[in-house]
């Protein structure tokens, strides 16, 4: 017999037919709703129960899994099915703000019904893939009791009982995204104007972001939390003389600098302000005060 927990997925986009499809996949009964009932069809070929209506989707399982535009689309779905909610767990896969998270998480719980706010670390092709990353915020007791249930999409990983939390990362982490994918253009910008194919260059690219700059990462962490940014591998003075040849050499190619300028500006900010001795690490105060 299957002993896999009945899922509901509300919400069949892009990404909710891929989190459906992977419930499917590992076995979990799974029970889909979406606005345009023709969109369920190919779940249904594979073994999805199509709902008629959200408080029938609601009821076929103890985890609703919602996955649509944004928060105001999940107040708008499950308002009028809230009293029906309760005894369940709403794992909302929506994006939004973490305000927003908060908000709908002490609304769940007037309601009576557990909530975690998720974040998806993947595009929908990575949906079910266990390398892919999940992230849950909210209700501990809701995780531990729905974990198995959850790892069918991806690594799912719990950031604690702030229901903010898991968007907070999926923010902090398309921060990052944009900024390593604007630096790497920008540089393959610059050595393409020499003839180098950013094919050639990219794989070097990477093994540098894995090595020597993840290795930056983890050791400046530990920096920011102590406040203390001893210039033990390379000082703000090093940075500044160095970015200085990375600027120059961009205008003699004629490639926009306003992203290196950027880090440039910050660099000279520090040194003006005492810490040229410091390491990188040191730019975070300058982010916080703005």
């Amino acid at each position: 017999m299957n002993n896999r927990e009945n899922v509901t997925v509300l919400g069949l986009g892009q990404m909710g037919t891929a989190l459906a499809g992977a419930f499917l996949a590992a076995g979990h009964p799974t029970t889909v709703w979406n606005r345009t009932p023709a969109k369920a069809e190919p779940l249904v070929a594979r073994g999805a129960v199509r709902a008629a209506a959200p408080g029938d989707a609601v009821a076929a399982a103890g985890v609703v899994v919602v996955c649509v535009l944004d928060y105001d689309a999940v107040r708008e779905l499950l308002e009028p099915v809230a009293e029906s909610l309760a005894g369940r767990t709403v794992v909302n896969l929506s994006t939004g703000s973490p305000e927003q998270a908060r908000q709908t998480a002490a609304w769940a719980a007037g309601h009576g019904f557990g909530y975690l706010d998720g974040a998806i670390m993947t595009t929908p092709p990575g949906v079910g893939s266990p390398e892919s990353m999940f992230f849950y915020s909210g209700s501990s007791a809701a995780f531990a009791a729905h974990r198995d249930t959850l790892a069918a999409l991806g690594d799912p990983i719990d950031l604690g009982d702030d229901p903010g939390v898991a968007s907070l990362y999926d923010l902090a982490l398309l921060d990052m995204m944009w900024a390593t994918l604007s630096g790497w253009l920008h540089a393959t910008a610059l050595v393409g104007a020499d003839g180098v194919a950013a094919t050639a260059f990219t794989p070097v690219a990477i093994r540098g972001l894995s090595g020597a700059v993840a290795g930056f990462m983890g050791t400046y962490a530990e920096q920011v939390d102590a406040g203390h940014y001893p210039g033990d591998d390379a000082t703000l003075d090093v940075h500044r003389a160095a970015i200085g040849h990375l600027v120059h050499a961009g205008r003699d190619r004629g490639i926009d600098g306003r992203l290196p300028e950027l880090s440039q500006a910050l660099i000279e900010r520090a040194v003006a302000g005492g810490n040229g001795q410091d390491s990188y690490a040191r730019l975070v105060e300058l982010f916080r005060k703005g």
